[in-house]
């Protein structure tokens, strides 16, 4: 398995390891976990593959690409950002989202072409009230949210939020109507101990034993060690790993979700990286952090959904 995630073609930038999990003890259980994670699974044929146009995809829904803001920003680099959006040409076959910080939704929501969706950077675990500096779903759809990002690492490792309160904010949301971007990733000591199935799995779970459906769930697989380091998986670690959680979705919850929800890559995508990652199959988009705030460069990602047609 080692191999497969150090072979030529690994960028400079990655970090060199590879261990994903740690090693069978015996052998030929080893030779046969390997196997089934860098086997390609191909549920959906060539026929159920979206009529939009999108090839060479493993989720059957449209390639998506959601721009995280973060804590960043003014009113007036924000009103050039949209500015940039707005006359941007966009490729049609791509879903775009936007999350801006909470206090200026209002101004981009209100400026930003109806071609991109807004989402919230967070949401509350249930319906609002005496919950000081928090922000309930209900307040998001007020304003125009159509999707929230929950569980990224920032809330998990920063703020303390665990694995089942992420999942029932996911639930809640969702019965609440608004789509989710449900982030998953191991850190760097993590991978390093060869952890990281276990830990995106153990957080796959918590969202699948909450959430009522899958149908708005957009999955994000974030590697820690690569979200705002310059570091970012390769093409080849980023496809095992997306790989390996739909083998998952398929076994845990259903061959039809597995096939259905679009798995996205997010940890330092920008314009120079985002077409080579996108030619792997179960690569479905990204989710962008920094490259998002400057609007040529996120139009870039967005249109690097040719790249599938391409190499298909």
């Amino acid at each position: 398995m080692a191999s497969s995630l150090t072979a030529a073609g690994t960028q400079p930038s990655a970090p060199s390891f590879s261990g994903l999990r740690r090693t069978c003890l015996k052998l030929e259980a080893a030779v046969s976990f390997s196997h089934r994670v860098n086997s390609s699974i191909r549920l959906v044929s060539s026929s159920q593959r979206s009529p939009r146009g999108v090839v060479a995809m493993a989720g059957s829904g449209k390639f998506f690409v959601g721009g995280n803001w973060k804590c960043n920003g003014t009113k007036d680099s924000i009103t050039k950002l949209v500015s940039d959006l707005n006359t941007a040409t966009l490729e049609p076959d791509v879903d775009v989202v936007v999350s801006p910080p909470f206090v200026y939704i209002d101004q981009v929501k209100s400026s930003l072409t109806d071609r991109i969706e807004i989402s919230g950077q967070n949401s509350w675990v249930g319906k609002g009230g005496a919950f000081t500096g928090e922000i309930s779903v209900e307040q998001l759809k007020d304003i125009g949210c159509k999707w929230v990002i929950l569980g990224h690492s920032e809330r998990r490792h920063v703020i303390g939020e665990k694995d089942e309160f992420i999942g029932k904010k996911a639930a809640y949301a969702l019965s609440e109507g608004l789509g989710v971007i449900a982030c998953i990733g191991e850190k760097l000591e993590e991978r390093e101990a060869g952890k990281t199935f276990d830990v995106c799995f153990d957080q796959l779970k918590a969202f699948a034993d909450a959430v009522p459906s899958w149908d708005k769930v957009v999955v994000a697989y974030e590697p820690v060690w690569a979200i705002g380091t310059g570091k970012v998986a390769s093409p080849q670690q980023a496809q095992e790993v997306h790989v390996a959680v739909r083998d998952w979705l398929k076994k845990n919850v259903s061959e039809e979700v597995a096939s259905k929800t679009r798995i996205i890559y997010g940890g330092s995508v920008n314009g120079g990286n985002c077409a080579e990652l996108a030619k792997e199959e179960d690569i479905d988009g990204f989710l962008v952090g920094g490259a998002s705030l400057k609007g040529p460069e996120f139009a870039t990602i967005v249109n690097s959904v040719t790249s599938k047609k391409v190499a298909a």
